[in-house]
C-alpha cells in the first residue's frame, strides 16, 4: 500500500497519517469541511484523533475518535458490518490507556475483537498487543501476536505486518532477547523499504538504536537515535519514546546531567501539549535514575515515587516495579536504611525476576546493599548471589554489576582474594567496553561504572597496609583514559567543516558582541560537533593499562613519585622512591580541594590586584594545603625532583606555593603509569613552533623574544595564526610554543580552547593532531585547568594531548598577567635551550623572575600559577 490517495479512497488517508503526518491532518479536516457521509467522516475523525493521540493533545484526541465511533456507528448500522466500528475502538481503546485509563481502554479493545474479523481482526491483535507492551504485559502482547502476524502475512498487507514485526521485536527487547529482537527488526525494514511509510521508517531507525542499545553498543544508538530525531523533525512529530530511549544511552554513557536535562524538557513538552500520561509516566521513571546518577538521590526519591503512583493508576505492573526499585535506590543512597526498605527491596527483586526483567540483576543487588547496610549477612548472601548471576549474561555493563554482587558478596564472607577477582574481573570487562567507544568524552565518564570495583579493592589493600598492591589498585582505574588516544579519524570532512564553521562563527560573535542569530548558529555547531563525537566507535580490545611496580621504581631512582589516593573521603599518601613505596596518612579530600580553591582565588587577585596582605593569605594557604596534601610525607622527600599524582579533583591544586615544593623540580601526572609512558616519548623532530594569537595585553611580546633566542623558527602571528595553520605546524613538533588567551569549559571541557586569529581552536580540535608537539608551552590563562569526570578521569587540553604522543606541558592553572608572564617565559625558554627538562626549566624560571629581597607580589602570582605536567 503507498502513502497517498490515488484511488479517492477515504480510507488511504490512515496509512497517511504515518507516512506524512501533517499532510494526513490536513486532509482530513478538508474532508470534515465537506460534510462527508459516515465512512468518510469515520475515517477523516480517526486519522485526527491518531494524530492528536500521539503527536498533540491527547484529551482532543479522545474527542475525535468518539466522534469516528458514532460514524461508524451509524455505517455499521446500515451495512451490517462490524470492521470499521472494531479499526475505530481499537484505536480508541489505545488512546484511553495512553490517557492512563487502562481498564477501560482494555474493554475497548475487547470489544472491536469481538467485532472485527479477517485483516481487520489482525490489525486489532496488533493494537492489542502495542498496548499489552505499553502496559508491560509482553506475553500477552506475544500472544496476540502469534496469530497476528501470519494472518497479515498471507494477507500481503506490508505496513502492518512491519509494524507487528517492528512490535514483537520490541517485546523481546524489553524481555532482554535482543537476537530474537534484530531478527525481527530487520525483516521490518526490509518491508518498510517497499513503502512511503516515512514516520514507520524512523521508528525503524529509532529501534535500530535501542538494539544497538541492548548490546551494549553505545555510540552506534546514539548515531541511529540522532538519525531518527532528524527525521521526526522533519515530519514534525514530537518523539517522546525516543527522548527517553536516548536519555537511557546517556545514563549508561556516564552523562547523567544531559540525560536529568532532557527527560525534564520532553516532560515540560509533553505537559504543554496535553499529551499522553503513559510516556510522562515513562519519562518520569527515566527522570527518577537520571537524577539518582547525577548525585541528585532527594530529587531522585521524589520523582520515583511519582512515577510509581503514575504507574499504579495505569495498572502497568513492570513499570510500577521499575520504579520501585529506583525508589529504593535513591532512598538508600540518601541512607534511610531500615527493615521495611529492605522487605520493599526484596518484594520488588522478586517481582523484577517474576516478569522477567532484564533489571533483576540490579533489583538482587539493590536488596543486596540494604541487607549488607543492616548487618543482615544471612539475607545479603541470598540477594548478592542473585545478583551475581548477572555476571554472566547480557551487555557489558550489566554484566559489571553482575561482577560488583559477586565482589560485595566475597568481602561479606571474608574472603578477601575471591573478591579481588571479582574486582579484577568486573574492571576487565568495563576497560573492554570503554574501547569499544571512540569519544575521549565517553570513555571518561563511562569509568563511573567502576569506582566501586575499584574502591573495594583499595580498601583491602588499605586495610592490610599494603602500599604496593593500594598503588597497584590506584592505578588501576585512575587516568585510564590517557592510556590511548582518541579513535576519530582526523581526515572526517563533516567533522573539518563543522569546526572551522565553529571558529568563524564564534569569532563573528567576538566582533558583534554576539547577535542572537549567531548565538543560535553557534549553540547548533557546538551540538552537532559534540553529537559527532559521540557517535564514534572505538577498535575494541583491553588498554592493557597496568602499572609496572618495579619499572617504575627504576624511573623515580632517588627521586619521588607522591600518588595522593582518596580513598572514603581521606587522602592516603604514597611515597615511591628509593626502590621503595611508603603510606602516609594525610588530610581529608574536601579540605583540600575547598583549600585549593581559596588559595587559586588568592592567586587570581594578585594577579591583577596584587598586594603583600593578598601574598601573605596565599602563603598560609600553601601551608595548610601541604599539611592536607602530603601529611608526614612532606618530610621524606629528599633533595631530588619530584612527581605529584593528585586524584582528579586535586589536579588544579598550584603545586609551587606548597612550601617543601616551593624551590623544586616539581612535574605533575595523571597517573604514575601516564608518567612512565612518556617519559619513553621522544621528539618526532626538530622543529620549534612559535605562535601569537590575538588580543593579549603584552602583544605576545615573549614570542619576538624567543624567536631570537631559538634562530630558526617557525613564527605564525599577525594573521597567520589561524586554527588550520597551527595545528598543522603543531604536529610532530619538538617544541610548542603559544601566547594566547585561553578559555576552559568547565561544564563542556572538550570545548575548551584557546584563541587563534580566526576563532577559537578547542579540544576536538587537537583530538585531530596525527602526531602531537613534544614539548608544549601554554602561556595564557587557564589552559592547564583540567576537569575530573568518571571514575578519576581528566578532560581538557592537556589531557587531549598527552595520549596523543606530547612527553610535557607546562601551563596555568588559573587567569595569569598577560606581560607578567613574558618574563618567565622567557627564563624558561632560556633553559630549556640549554637542554633541561620543562620542569627543571619551570623550576629555574621561577627563580630567576622571583629572587631578590622583595619579588612583587605579582611575579610571585605569575611563577606560582604555572605547572609542569608529563616528564620531558
Amino acid at each position: 500500500m503507498v502513502a497517498g490517495r490515488s484511488s479517492g479512497d477515504p480510507g488511504d488517508l490512515l496509512p497517511l497519517v504515518f507516512a506524512r503526518p501533517q499532510e494526513a491532518v490536513g486532509q482530513a479536516r478538508a474532508l470534515l469541511a465537506a460534510r462527508p457521509e459516515p465512512y468518510a467522516a469515520s475515517v477523516a475523525h480517526q486519522v485526527i484523533g491518531i494524530w492528536e493521540r500521539d503527536f498533540g493533545d491527547l484529551s482532543a484526541g479522545l474527542r475525535h475518535l468518539r466522534q469516528a465511533l458514532r460514524q461508524a456507528l451509524r455505517l455499521a448500522a446500515g451495512s451490517g458490518s462490524g470492521n470499521r466500528e472494531a479499526d475505530v475502538l481499537a484505536t480508541l481503546g489505545a488512546a484511553y490507556v495512553h490517557a492512563g485509563r487502562s481498564r477501560q481502554g482494555l474493554a475497548t479493545l475487547d470489544r472491536a475483537v469481538a467485532r472485527a474479523s479477517g485483516v481487520t481482526l489482525a490489525r486489532v491483535l496488533f493494537r492489542r498487543a502495542y498496548v499489552y507492551w505499553v502496559l508491560g504485559r509482553h506475553r500477552q502482547a506475544l500472544a496476540d501476536l502469534r496469530p497476528a502476524i501470519p494472518l497479515l502475512d498471507r494477507a500481503g498487507d506490508v505496513i502492518w505486518t512491519a509494524r507487528a514485526l517492528t512490535l514483537r521485536a520490541t517485546v523481546d527487547l524489553a524481555m532482554g532477547l535482543a537476537d530474537r529482537a534484530a531478527a525481527d527488526f530487520a525483516a521490518a525494514e526490509r518491508l518498510w523499504d517497499a513503502t512511503g511509510q516515512e514516520h514507520d521508517k524512523a521508528v525503524a531507525v529509532e529501534n535500530r538504536g535501542m538494539a544497538a542499545f541492548r548490546t551494549g553498543d553505545l555510540p552506534a544508538a546514539l548515531g541511529h537515535f540522532d538519525e531518527a530525531a532528524r527525521r521526526y523533525a522533519k515530519l514534525g512529530t514530537p518523539a517522546f519514546v525516543l527522548a527517553a530511549q536516548r536519555c537511557g544511552v546517556l545514563l549508561a554513557a556516564g552523562l547523567a546531567p544531559e540525560a536529568l536535562h532532557e527527560a525534564d524538557a520532553a516532560i515540560d513538552l509533553l505537559d504543554r501539549m496535553g499529551g499522553q500520561r503513559t510516556r510522562r509516566a515513562e519519562l518520569m521513571l527515566v527522570a527518577a535514575r537520571s537524577a539518582e546518577a547525577a548525585g541528585d538521590p532527594k530529587a531522585a526519591a521524589e520523582r520515583a515515587a511519582a512515577a510509581t503512583r503514575l504507574f499504579s493508576a495505569q495498572d502497568r505492573p513492570w513499570w510500577e516495579a521499575h520504579a520501585r526499585l529506583a525508589a529504593c535506590q535513591a532512598r538508600l543512597t540518601l541512607g534511610e536504611v531500615s527493615g521495611r526498605l529492605l522487605r520493599t527491596a526484596t518484594s520488588v527483586a522478586g517481582r523484577l525476576a517474576e516478569l522477567g526483567s532484564p533489571e533483576a540483576t540490579q533489583g538482587s543487588l539493590v536488596a543486596g546493599r540494604i541487607a549488607l547496610a543492616l548487618g543482615r549477612s544471612g539475607d545479603a548472601e541470598r540477594h548478592l548471589t542473585a545478583a551475581a548471576r548477572g555476571r554472566r549474561q547480557g551487555p557489558a555493563l550489566n554484566r559489571v554489576d553482575g561482577w560488583a554482587a559477586q565482589a560485595l558478596l566475597a568481602e561479606s564472607g571474608g574472603r578477601p582474594r575471591a573478591m579481588l577477582e571479582a574486582c579484577r574481573r568486573g574492571l576487565d570487562l568495563l576497560d573492554e567496553h570503554r574501547m569499544t567507544l571512540g569519544s575521549s568524552e565517553l570513555r571518561a565518564r563511562v569509568t563511573a561504572q567502576g569506582a566501586e570495583l575499584a574502591t573495594l579493592a583499595q580498601r583491602e589493600a588499605f586495610r592490610r597496609r599494603d602500599p604496593r598492591r593500594l598503588l597497584v589498585w590506584s592505578e588501576r582505574w585512575r587516568a585510564a583514559v590517557l592510556a590511548v588516544p582518541p579513535a576519530r579519524p582526523p581526515e572526517d570532512p563533516e567533522l573539518v567543516r563543522d569546526l572551522t564553521a565553529f571558529r568563524e562563527i564564534s569569532s563573528r560573535i567576538a566582533a558583534t558582541g554576539g547577535v542572537s542569530v549567531l548565538r543560535r548558529e553557534h549553540d547548533r555547531l557546538e551540538r552537532e560537533i559534540r553529537a559527532r563525537s559521540l557517535r564514534m566507535g572505538g577498535q575494541g580490545g583491553g588498554s592493557g593499562h597496568r602499572l609496572d611496580v618495579p619499572a617504575l621504581l627504576d624511573a623515580v631512582g632517588d627521586g619521588r613519585l607522591v600518588e595522593i589516593v582518596a580513598l572514603d573521603g581521606r587522602l592516603v599518601v604514597l611515597l615511591c622512591g628509593g626502590g621503595r613505596v611508603r603510606l602516609f596518612e594525610a588530610g581529608r579530600l574536601d579540605d583540600a580541594a575547598g583549600e585549593a580553591a581559596h588559595v587559586r582565588a588568592g592567586l587570581r587577585r594578585m594577579a591583577y590586584q596584587g598586594s603583600a596582605a593578598r601574598l601573605a593569605l596565599v602563603e598560609e594557604g600553601g601551608r595548610r594545603l601541604e599539611r592536607l596534601l602530603l601529611g608526614a610525607a612532606a618530610s621524606h622527600l629528599g633533595d631530588g625532583p619530584v612527581v605529584v599524582v593528585p586524584p582528579g579533583l586535586l589536579h588544579g591544586v598550584p603545586w609551587a606555593v606548597l612550601p617543601s615544593l616551593r624551590d623544586r623540580v616539581v612535574s605533575v601526572s595523571p597517573s604514575a603509569g601516564a608518567w612512565l609512558r612518556t617519559r619513553s616519548i621522544g621528539p618526532l623532530g626538530g622543529r620549534v613552533v612559535l605562535v601569537r594569537g590575538p588580543g593579549l595585553a603584552s602583544g605576545g611580546s615573549e614570542v619576538p623574544a624567543l624567536t631570537s633566542l631559538y634562530g630558526e623558527a617557525t613564527v605564525l602571528s599577525g594573521g597567520a595564526a589561524s586554527g588550520q595553520a597551527v595545528l598543522q605546524e603543531l604536529g610532530g613538533s619538538r617544541i610548542a610554543h603559544i601566547a594566547a588567551h585561553g578559555t576552559f569549559r568547565a561544564d563542556s571541557p572538550l570545548f575548551s580552547s584557546l584563541e587563534m586569529d580566526d576563532g577559537p581552536l578547542i579540544v576536538h580540535d587537537l583530538e585531530r593532531l596525527r602526531g602531537a608537539p613534544y614539548q608544549l608551552i601554554l602561556s595564557s590563562c587557564d589552559s592547564g585547568a583540567l576537569e575530573p569526570v568518571g571514575a578519576d578521569e581528566l578532560l581538557g587540553l592537556a589531557a587531549a594531548l598527552l595520549p596523543l604522543g606530547t612527553a610535557g606541558i607546562v601551563a596555568s592553572l588559573v587567569p595569569v598577567h598577560d606581560e607578567a608572564v613574558v618574563p618567565l617565559m622567557v627564563a624558561l625558554h632560556e633553559s630549556l635551550r640549554a637542554g633541561r627538562t620543562l620542569a627543571e626549566s619551570l623550576r629555574d624560571a621561577r627563580a630567576a623572575t622571583t629572587t631578590g629581597p622583595s619579588p612583587t607580589p605579582l611575579a610571585l602570582a605569575t611563577a606560582w600559577s604555572f605547572t609542569a605536567i608529563g616528564a620531558a
